[in-house]
């Protein structure tokens, strides 16, 4: 099955590509998800392993819990609340919680900060 981790931005997408190692295609909401293209991932996501890997904020849970009603089979990725964002999370966290739900990650950054 396709996995597919929806993140909320650019920087997000860029650091998660960095630690894993197979073919995962990696979403942007830049933050916010309007109607229609939550109506374009329902259809587009059909069938497909959904991850959910947001910031430990506001916004981020605001985010988590329109994924939550609309793709209740999704699985959530959560980030040590200290760290608050994906994007500035040390690389041995994000590789540990990646691997924690499945997801093949380049173990040299199990070893990085």
């Amino acid at each position: 099955m396709e996995k597919v981790i929806i993140v909320e931005g650019l920087s997000d997408k860029k650091r998660v590509k960095n630690i894993i190692s197979e073919p995962v295609e990696i979403i942007c909401t830049n933050g916010t998800i309007s109607l229609t293209r939550m109506d374009e991932l329902i259809e587009e996501l059909d069938g497909k392993d959904l991850y959910i890997l947001v910031d430990a904020d506001a916004s981020g849970e605001k985010l988590r819990k329109q994924f939550k009603r609309e793709f209740p089979l999704a699985r959530h990725i959560f980030i040590d609340r200290t760290y608050k964002e994906v994007a500035t999370a040390p690389y041995a966290h994000l590789a540990s919680i990646l691997l924690r739900a499945n997801i093949n990650i380049n173990s040299e950054f199990l070893k990085k900060g």
